[in-house]
């Protein structure tokens, strides 16, 4: 039976957990979400978790820094729209902490990488294997400590790392299938180990960590420009997001304004983001189950949409479009109309191409029931954006904890109980319709007046989050200023972190041939989850 649950304060956090009062108001208009700080003892950490988990907070991420001599651990839990930060810090020299693991299974990862960067023993932890370190890091290297040198201590030669400890297959008939780490296309490492008897599959676990750049270690140094750079490139497919959510970050940090121009532009370029995203994914979809028109006809759309890009932006990709202040480009004169054009047109092909993959027999044989994922089990993990959605967890930052500009304009949210390929699948093409809308509202609520703002120095410590609804899901960065106006901290926590684990869960009792089509209907980025 558990325990009672303790009293709650005014935060809805129990009364054990300290408030940090505020540095200054809340404007009426914030660009992020509303964000409380907190504190706790050390021997409180596992208690808070199972406190929340049973007053439905929702875990959303840790992160760790060094600031000798203690070590700072940072929790992000999200309800209602409302965000609690809650920080604890244990000395450098006795580096233990219980794991929140058994409260939320999603902190499993997070918690291994923590251990693997920065030292940190949690206690408990049910799985103590490593995770994101490799064989080019001694067992007393801990590359986001202060004092290790962003150079490393390379070796002559790196040993393979072959030895990570699988689970092991047992049981009669029952085989292990390897996959990867490196694939037939242009996709990044990842290693898949199947155990199936047969074609089904029993089991999956996934072994990532190959793509590590070391973003958190190379952004430290970096003055504000050079931070979103490196942002935008945290993962391609999502420049837009991770740039808008870092400059949140430092904007809020210096208490600098963004121009009501310059915001209306921001969300247009991440819808287009989303727009792209989902056409491509939809036709590979297509394409992992041979059907080679639709593949064929989406990929055609995602090209000529990215062309568009390139001509009004200068980016098919939109990099570097967003900057600390604003964005870089303002929209052509003849933008506006041309926008319009092309979502007449792109609507108009998209009503055709429904009703094709909707009414293909064989095509949604392959769709429906294939890969499910149940909503209880996308809640324990934390799963987010279209893959949550699609498992009937109805839950969006841009409707839920708004900001600017969204906090203007009406935000529908498309939600689908199925949790199969089909049901990843329609909310995509849900989503695209969705901001196409989303654009017109944006265009029309566009002010005139500048795009950017001067750049205004942070005071030496200054610390901001910043908060996106990327095309995947929730996403959000840390950042924090050293005394020179650089960079002290940043750490970026892209969706693929959390929505990797439900691949594990929904390719279970899958074929070996539909695991192709599973994996795209999810989509995780190797690089946005291995920093």
């Amino acid at each position: 039976m558990n325990d009672p649950m303790p009293a709650e304060s005014g935060s809805g956090l129990p009364l054990y957990v300290q408030p940090v009062p505020p540095d200054s108001g809340r404007p009426e208009r914030s660009s992020r979400p509303l964000v409380r700080q907190f504190v706790v003892a050390p021997e409180n950490w596992a208690r808070l978790a199972g406190d929340a988990a049973r007053a439905s907070w929702r875990w959303s991420g840790i992160w760790a820094e060094d600031r000798s001599p203690v070590l700072e651990l940072s929790l992000l839990l999200e309800r209602a729209g409302q965000y609690s930060w809650v920080r604890t810090r244990i000395p450098l020299d006795a580096l233990r902490l219980p794991s929140q693991t058994s409260a939320y299974p999603a902190a499993d990862r997070m918690e291994r990488r923590i251990h693997d960067l920065f030292g940190l023993v949690f206690s408990d932890h049910p799985d103590p294997r490593r995770w994101i370190r490799h064989q080019g890091w001694s067992g007393e290297d801990f590359p986001l400590r202060r004092m290790y040198p962003t150079a490393g201590r390379p070796e002559r030669s790196t040993p393979p790392d072959a030895d990570y400890p699988f689970v092991l297959a047992q049981g009669s008939g029952v085989c292990e299938i390897p996959v990867g780490p490196i694939h037939a296309g242009i996709i990044e490492p990842g290693h898949f180990r199947f155990q199936v008897v047969g074609e089904t599959i029993l089991r999956l676990e996934e072994r990532l960590g190959y793509a590590h750049k070391g973003i958190e270690k190379i952004a430290e140094g970096r003055d504000p420009q050079g931070l979103v750079r490196l942002a935008g490139r945290v993962s391609g497919d999502s420049t837009v997001s991770h740039a808008w959510a870092a400059c949140q970050a430092m904007e809020q940090a210096a208490g600098l304004p963004v121009p009501g121009r310059a915001q209306v532009l921001r969300a247009l370029f991440a819808e287009r983001e989303r727009i792209a995203n989902h056409l491509g994914d939809i036709g590979a979809i297509c394409g992992d189950v041979g059907f080679a028109f639709g593949q064929s006809q989406f990929g055609r759309l995602r090209e000529v949409f990215l062309r568009l890009n390139d001509e009004l932006f200068g980016h098919r990709l939109l990099m570097d479009v967003i900057t600390p202040g604003g964005v870089r480009c303002d929209l052509p004169a003849d933008g506006a109309s041309r926008l319009l054009e092309e979502r007449a047109r792109l609507r108009h092909e998209l009503a055709t191409l429904r009703p094709a993959l909707a009414d293909n027999t064989s095509l949604q044989d392959r769709w429906c029931g294939t890969g499910i994922l149940p909503g209880e089990v996308a809640r324990t993990l934390g799963v987010l954006g279209y893959v949550a959605r699609a498992s009937g967890v109805d839950h969006d930052l841009r409707r839920d904890a708004p900001y600017v500009p969204y906090d203007l304009l009406e935000i529908r949210v498309p939600v689908a109980d199925a949790g199969d390929v089909a049901a990843r699948v329609r909310i995509r093409q849900d989503e695209i319709d969705i901001s196409l809308g989303l654009m017109a509202d944006l265009l029309d609520i566009l002010p005139d007046g500048p795009c950017q703002s001067a750049w205004l120095a942070p005071q030496p410590g200054a610390e901001g989050l910043g908060f996106v609804e990327s095309w995947r899901g929730e996403l959000w960065a840390y950042v924090r200023f050293g005394t020179d106006g650089l960079i002290a901290r940043y750490h970026p926590r892209d969706p693929s972190v959390l929505n990797w684990s439900a691949l594990e869960h929904l390719i279970t009792g899958a074929i070996v041939p539909d695991f192709p089509v599973c994996n795209k209907s999810v989509n995780g980025s190797y690089a946005g989850h291995d920093l």
